[in-house]
């Protein structure tokens, strides 16, 4: 399987950190997002919405959409189950990578969009949106901060899908200068063990 991917982008790393997680090689075709390539015609014609990742299939179909990606993969291969074993942990699961995804990934990327120098040119920014948009971020980081209290994950006992999806996030914070402080005692002690598995850097 040929995964397309930006080695900067955070919905990609969703994807080879799961495919680390769980074992499974996948063969990286990497696609610039500087230089435009994700709007070149060679890719459009992979993923018409112009984004990364795509997963090709051996037999040539391709799936969107990084959560889409991970739970494809997640039933066809063996390994350990990211996604949850009962309907329960899976709901579970589920709920907390939506609401991380809206309320922590979403804000996130919009104030990259709209304060940082890369997309200066690209598209309008309002830089007041991101304004808001941090606040929303430093709100939810808080309120993970105090959902990670006495927890060593985020939505069960063990490793799942929901801490790759919150990583990815609050690591790609980093680059608009959205960090964890000390201020969050319990989301540094999370953050620093995920950073500490050998996925984090896939």
């Amino acid at each position: 399987m040929k995964l397309y991917t930006s080695p900067h982008a955070p919905s990609p790393r969703r994807v080879r950190m799961y495919a680390a997680e769980k074992g499974i090689a996948l063969e990286l075709i990497t696609v610039d997002i500087a230089s435009n390539e994700t709007q070149s015609a060679a890719f459009l014609a992979v993923n018409p919405v112009g984004e990364t990742p795509v997963l090709e299939l051996p037999d040539g179909r391709l799936l969107t959409e990084s959560n889409t990606i991970c739970r494809y993969l997640d039933e066809t291969h063996e390994g350990p189950n990211l996604f949850g074993a009962t309907i329960d942990e899976r709901a579970e699961i589920n709920r907390w990578i939506d609401r991380l995804m809206f309320r922590l990934y979403v804000p996130t990327t919009q104030v990259f969009r709209h304060s940082h120098r890369f997309w200066e040119g690209r598209i309008v920014q309002v830089p007041a949106y991101g304004e808001v948009a941090r606040a929303q971020v430093l709100a939810e980081l808080a309120a993970l901060d105090r959902h990670l209290e006495g927890r060593e994950f985020i939505a069960r006992a063990s490793f799942s899908m929901a801490d790759i999806v919150g990583f990815v996030a609050v690591d790609f914070g980093k680059v608009v200068h959205l960090r964890v402080g000390a201020e969050w005692p319990n989301l540094a002690r999370w953050y620093t063990a995920i950073r500490s598995r050998p996925s984090a850097t896939a």
